[in-house]
């Protein structure tokens, strides 16, 4: 099976699972407070159902278009636009009638099992799994580092001692504390021993993010060959899988990022590179072709099967606390990054299903599963909860002026807002696939 159909599959399987739990977020409490619901669906049923089936006051249904699901309670202003039901009397058993505090429970009731479903789904990981993180002792060679973080005093070789001056658990998170937190200082363990503490800009995510530089700290690595790509310029030299960069012009290289800087620093133009085949020493001539490229990749699957090497197992009472953390970690550094969409450069980097399918491994993997899984749920708990009208938010939000004021917005009123929440969702949906795509065709 492709990777192309992995990744798919995953996605197709886990947003049916989110978006079933989801809608039952909002029926269960509808049910509870005797509220007829007419539908729930899986996927959007335009014209036609794939399946139906009705079972007492309720019609089940899977339909053909997966952008999501639906559940449609009586009277209610909601995406099916139902002004004929809406126009007659208000009945005991419609939406309309109940509470507002009843109405507000219905709609926040699929964020709410997002949430938890998220969280319990860490929990679940932490305890079957447990966790693998990557020490000091585990990454003896440092951290490679961008040059624009070298001006705050960073070196290549770094060891990352603490942050604010707490420890970290991973040090691999570094890019994460520093990308969507409050970092204001890193204590450094330098490759010749020494240790310093550096001042991190408050800017220095927004500067991570404009300037591409994702991450800024990659953990070192060495330079025996991976992968020769055919018809490149290193296969035409001569270059074999597990040979080891020794020198490049003249320049003695131990570490990947050293090459790197030197090879950028000639691109275009002919390179000396001196390999080590087994016992052997041999040079080589390479041109890069026009975009600077080799053809080459370095060890980063042995790497990153290298990385990880300090393992963490959890009680049952240490998994729900911890998966409570993780949960809740996930979703303020996602709501932190959020404010990066309203960016010049972030507009482009918005995704469709493209983007969320990538999320995923490319071969099957049980942990990558169901973790993409939860960092899914998470997310569309976000999405959700937005103040746009025709999302749940967008009720809620009017759910809330109706509480705080006394005063319900008039029917009218919510048609035109589901309407132009409605064209806003379908311009969002078709923003962020055309970004997926034109990424896919010109990158």
């Amino acid at each position: 099976m492709s990777p192309f159909a992995v990744k798919a599959i995953q996605l197709l399987l886990s947003l049916s699972f989110l978006i079933v739990l989801h809608e039952l977020g909002h029926f269960i409490p509808a049910k509870l407070f005797k509220t007829r619901v007419e539908k729930f669906y899986l996927f959007f049923d335009v014209k036609f159902s794939l399946f139906k089936k009705k079972i007492g006051e309720t019609v089940y249904g899977i339909g053909w278009l997966p952008l999501g699901g639906y559940v449609k309670i009586s009277g209610m202003i909601d995406e099916s636009m139902d002004k004929e039901q809406m126009a007659q009397p208000p009945q005991p058993w419609e939406f309309r009638s109940k509470p507002a505090w009843q109405r507000l429970i219905i709609m926040l009731g699929g964020v709410t099992v997002n949430i938890i479903v998220g969280f319990v789904i860490y929990m679940g990981i932490l305890y079957v799994y447990g966790r693998n993180i990557t020490t000091n002792d585990d990454l003896p060679q440092g951290f490679a580092v961008t040059e624009q973080f070298k001006e705050y005093g960073f070196q290549d070789g770094d060891q990352i001692l603490s942050i604010n001056g707490e420890p970290l658990d991973d040090v691999l998170e570094i890019n994460r504390y520093i990308f969507v937190r409050d970092v204001s200082k890193v204590e450094v363990k330098h490759a010749d021993g020494s240790i310093e503490i550096i001042e991190v800009p408050e800017d220095a995510g927004s500067k991570m993010f404009e300037s591409g530089i994702m991450p800024a700290f990659t953990p070192r690595q060495g330079t025996i060959i991976d992968s020769v790509w055919a018809d490149y310029p290193a296969q035409k030299a001569g270059v074999l899988v597990a040979d080891k960069i020794v020198s490049i012009n003249g320049q003695e290289v131990q570490y990947l990022d050293e090459f790197q800087k030197i090879a950028e620093a000639n691109k275009g133009n002919e390179n000396i590179v001196v390999i080590a085949r087994g016992n052997q020493l041999d040079t080589l001539k390479i041109i890069p072709d026009d975009k600077g490229t080799f053809g080459i990749t370095f060890s980063n699957e042995k790497l990153r099967s290298q990385l990880g090497q300090t393992k963490i197992e959890y009680t049952l009472g240490e998994s729900i606390v911890g998966g409570f953390g993780f949960g809740y970690n996930t979703f303020r550094d996602y709501v932190a990054q959020f404010k990066y969409v309203f960016t010049k450069k972030g507009a482009t980097q918005v995704g469709g299903f493209g983007a969320i399918g990538n999320l995923f491994p490319d071969v099957w993997d049980w942990q990558s599963f169901w973790a993409t899984t939860a960092l899914i749920s998470i997310i569309l708990a976000f999405m959700n909860i937005l103040p746009i009208p025709a999302l749940d938010g967008g009720h809620v939000m009017f759910l809330l002026y109706e509480i705080v004021t006394g005063r319900k917005p008039n029917d009218k009123f919510m048609e035109y807002a589901q309407m132009v929440g409605f064209f806003i969702l379908i311009a969002l949906v078709l923003f962020a696939n055309g970004n997926d795509i034109y990424r896919w065709l010109f990158e």
